[in-house]
């Protein structure tokens, strides 16, 4: 097997994963995942998609990372690499899908508008 690479947003946070054949290892900006993501929660969000496929210690991905938080980078790199378990075999899709790891989440934050305190608060009004 060849190199798979994929790309994963979540709010503004973009990853690219590179995929290979392997004994599991998972290497993000290059620290090892536990030195990355400390919490277990979001040790778990990117782990899931090779969970439900039952390829824990199948395959070897090495990441890049960039902008967002923490959450929105795991959550980024969880779409990133489910879109590659499902090039590498259709039948994926069938445990990936129903758990919502194939969809995009395209919120975003909403941008500021002149003349206002945020993007939807608005200043004090005063009638007199």
């Amino acid at each position: 097997m060849e190199t798979l690479h994929k790309i994963g947003r979540r709010k503004t946070a973009v990853a690219r994963i590179y995929m290979t054949e392997g004994k599991g290892d998972i290497t993000i900006n290059n620290k090892p995942l536990d030195q990355y993501f400390t919490t277990g929660t979001l040790q778990y969000k990117v782990k899931q998609a090779f969970m439900l496929t039952e390829n824990v210690d199948a395959f070897d991905v090495k990441v890049n990372v960039f902008g967002g938080g923490i959450t929105g980078q795991a959550e980024a790199i969880r779409l990133a690499i489910a879109r590659a378990l499902v090039q590498l075999d259709e039948e994926n899709r069938i445990a990936l899908k129903p758990e919502g790891l194939m969809t995009r989440d395209p919120r975003m934050v909403e941008r500021k508008k002149f003349g206002q305190k945020k993007a939807r608060k608005k200043f004090q009004f005063s009638k007199r």
